[in-house]
């Protein structure tokens, strides 16, 4: 159940404890590096553009072929971590981008960088539902929400990382050295979990799995999909995330340092403030909804708001330059993106039993991401088109809100309507199970 919802202890529940905490941090650490190697491309961007002598469309599409991939993969990560199980799909996803970054580091051409950020994006796509599913599997349900939440801080901690360190060290080392040696913590982690990392503790073994096939896997998708939990998931998720990934992972840079006017090492530091106000942020969302089950829709909604807000005032203020207190001001509420975003899988989870979380996951995880690719696609197409005019590109992301807000308007009475009945049906079974 969502932490949002009065908490239930549910029979044959994991105990949790120390060795929860110690494997789970294992996957952790994963998605650790895989956010590091997703973000590094925000803080190279100029970089790249330089070394592989692209336009704004061309230096967009690194970002949207790996969006692509990740978006694309998360229906068949969902069905592979149901399956298979999380270690196995981690020690996947692990060996792929570290091959993806070790590949960017070290390509001669355009067309090889590309190729190599989408090994990146294959990899990285099976890292955040693989930790969610650890974390199910070693804690009580209960914990599932903070769990996800934790999980998020850390890979914004891994974001983080990107623009302090990645950002100096390419100005300090160069490309090939910076991106080699960011490459060499994607063998850490493969090795700590090869080592360590275990799919459930002792005595709560998963039942055993249906034949996959080709019925099984419409079944998975069919079944999750016809929740409304699920699909007011994927709206939240696709409302929320992009605005604030769009401009970490690519585009910030060059709207600050061109648009405004502003040194890269200010840009950075504002960049920073982004990683920083998510943490934070993140912290508050997470204990709001675990107090107040309402609050979940009322975030989400508001977040937009603000965001549309202060995403306008920036690019349409008046003048050449934004003043630098507003642009902090959007730094900061950019931060609440990602916090936001993780509503969407508290309408999700609550909506699917065990067996199909992955797969729920999966379809609600690529909301933010489509939104993302699709924004990024349209700002490079936009500043091309119009001459660098970051007024007109950076308007985009107004169309892809309306449209999300809508759904999740159309969604949400549904959505809650069915928690509820599953709520009442989970504590009926609980009341007369066995002691």
């Amino acid at each position: 159940m969502s932490s949002a919802s009065p908490t239930l202890s549910l029979p044959g529940d994991p105990p949790g404890g120390r060795r929860a905490v110690r494997v789970w941090g294992i996957g952790v650490a994963v998605y650790f590096v895989a956010i590091i190697f997703r973000t590094s491309l925000g803080v190279a961007g100029l970089d790249a553009a330089d070394r592989f002598d692209v336009n704004a469309s061309a230096l967009s599409t690194f970002s949207i072929l790996q969006l692509l991939v990740y978006a694309g993969m998360q229906i068949p990560v969902g069905l592979m971590v149901d399956r298979l199980g999380t270690k196995r799909v981690l020690t996947l996803g692990a060996v792929l981008f570290t091959l993806g970054q070790l590949g960017f580091a070290l390509s001669p051409s355009y067309g090889m960088a590309l190729a190599s950020r989408a090994l990146l994006g294959c990899g990285d796509a099976m890292t955040f539902i693989s930790v969610l599913r650890l974390g199910a599997r070693w804690f009580p349900a209960r914990r599932g929400p903070m769990i996800g939440q934790v999980a998020a801080l850390f890979g914004m901690a891994g974001n983080l990382v990107s623009t302090l360190f990645i950002a100096r060290a390419l100005h300090g080392f160069g490309w090939t050295t910076t991106f080699v040696g960011s490459s060499l913590a994607g063998v850490v982690v493969l090795v700590l979990l090869l080592l360590f990392l275990k799919d459930h503790p002792e005595g709560h073994e998963p039942p055993p799995a249906e034949h996959a096939g080709a019925a099984y896997v419409r079944k998975q998708i069919a079944a999750a999909w016809r929740e409304p939990g699920t699909r007011l998931g994927m709206w939240v998720h696709f409302t929320t995330q992009f605005p604030g990934m769009v401009f970490l992972l690519l585009w910030g840079m060059p709207f600050l340092v061109e648009a405004q006017g502003l040194s890269r090492g200010t840009a950075g530091e504002l960049l920073t403030l982004v990683v920083l106000s998510n943490m934070v942020v993140g912290l508050v969302y997470g204990q709001v909804i675990a107090r107040h089950h309402a609050a979940r829709a009322p975030l989400a909604l508001g977040t937009v708001a603000l965001t549309a807000l202060v995403w306008a005032s920036a690019i349409f203020y008046p003048g050449d330059h934004a003043p630098m207190w507003l642009l902090i001001t959007l730094c900061a509420v950019l931060g609440a993106c990602g916090p936001a975003s993780m509503i969407g899988f508290d309408f999700g989870r609550p909506a699917n039993p065990p067996e199909r979380q992955g797969t729920a996951s999966g379809i609600v995880n690529m909301g933010g991401f489509i939104a993302s690719m699709t924004t990024l696609f349209a700002v490079g197409v936009l500043l091309d088109a119009t001459g660098d005019d970051y007024r007109v590109a950076f308007s985009s992301i107004f169309v892809l809100e309306a449209i999300g807000v809508v759904q999740i308007l159309r969604l949400y009475a549904r959505a809650t309507h069915r928690e509820r009945e599953h709520h009442v049906v989970s504590r009926v079974e609980a009341v007369h199970v066995p002691a």
